[in-house]
């Protein structure tokens, strides 16, 4: 899942990317890892469960959200933990409602986003092919909304009261309305494998990282016909641009950052950035762009008009997700069976 939702307030990587540049007619740039390292940053980690997944940061509390899921099916361990951002210390561990007594499997959260005009926090229920809603102040439950197959990320457009959630199992973009908490519509690609999520609230425009197909689905609000943009080899995670002019997509398979003019629909850039490329964010502050690389194990900093990796940081093994605000990535790890403790790793950007 991714997943990481840009608040406008994720054959070869050089033959993918020459492919779409050329059949858009456009101008690809190809750039390396090579680059001067930039210093001033600072980072701190600590250990807070198994299973660490997502995280997703509520700037009315000022607290960090993050979800955790351990195993397979039947699924007995999950939690949505309230993280103190500066301390990283737990304040709340939510416990997901129980869906089988006769096996204590709960609906375990993975995808998380965060809605502060409404006080909840949203989660994808992969296993359960649900979203659920929890309030912000208390930590209840308030309600699970089924029919979304699947379902990996979530992105909240707080001025338009509308949550956004991704249907892997079915290509399907499913709507909730915030404030009623049901379903409002969907939009369905065909063949579609839908991922990470991104959302312009100035416009009401979402985008889909389309994992299996190499693009970007792009809904604009009111509209149920999509539009297919071209992206990296792999394309898993998605992220905007502060103008939301430019789309930025973590590249799984080839391990790269693609940096999407969304007028024109061509893929501009490709930035090498390492194995495993699985989330991406911007940081609105200086416009660089983060994107966590599981395999390698570390999150690369990337300059998207200068298509260049400025640093390079170490995180936990499987770094599965990266979260800004204010500056600050949070950078949660989802290791294998056998670690007793998932990292959450804090990164505070020099300018």
């Amino acid at each position: 899942m991714p997943l990481q939702a840009t608040r406008i307030r994720r054959r070869t990587a050089v033959s993918a990317a020459v492919a779409v540049a050329v059949a858009a007619g456009s101008t690809l740039t190809l750039a390396g890892t090579a680059s001067a390292h930039r210093s001033g940053s600072t980072v701190t980690t600590a250990k807070l469960t198994k299973g660490l997944y997502q995280s997703a940061y509520s700037e009315r509390n000022d607290v960090l959200w993050v979800t955790a899921a351990v195993g397979r099916p039947p699924v007995t361990e999950s939690h949505l933990l309230k993280v103190d951002p500066r301390t990283l210390k737990v304040e709340a561990d939510v416990t997901p409602p129980v869906t089988d007594t006769a096996t204590g499997a709960v609906e375990a959260v993975y995808g998380v986003a965060v809605d502060d005009e409404h006080n909840t926090v949203w989660t994808t229920n992969t296993r359960n092919n649900t979203v659920s809603v929890y309030s912000q102040r208390t930590g209840k439950h308030l309600v699970s909304l089924p029919n979304v197959a699947h379902a990996r990320e979530i992105v909240v457009d707080e001025r338009h009261d509308t949550v956004w959630a991704s249907g892997f199992g079915d290509g399907t973009l499913v709507a909730f309305d915030s404030k009623s908490l049901k379903e409002k519509s969907r939009v369905t690609v065909d063949g579609a494998a839908p991922t990470g999520l991104a959302v312009n609230e100035r416009t009401g425009t979402v985008y889909a990282a389309d994992l299996n197909n190499d693009r970007l689905i792009e809904v604009r609000r009111g509209s149920s016909a999509p539009r297919l943009l071209p992206a990296g080899d792999g394309p898993i995670s998605v992220s905007l641009s502060g103008n939301g002019r430019t789309a930025y997509t973590a590249d799984q398979t080839s391990g790269t950052l693609s940096v999407i003019d969304l007028a024109k629909g061509v893929v501009t850039k490709s930035v090498a950035t390492g194995a495993g490329a699985l989330s991406v964010a911007t940081d609105e502050r200086s416009g660089d762009v983060l994107v966590v690389n599981r395999t390698d194990a570390d999150v690369t900093r990337v300059d998207p008009r200068k298509g260049r990796v400025e640093e390079t940081f170490a995180t936990g093994a499987n770094p599965n997700h990266v979260e800004i605000a204010d500056g600050v990535a949070y950078v949660v790890d989802k290791s294998g069976a056998g670690a007793a403790e998932d990292t959450l790793t804090r990164i505070r950007l020099a300018r």
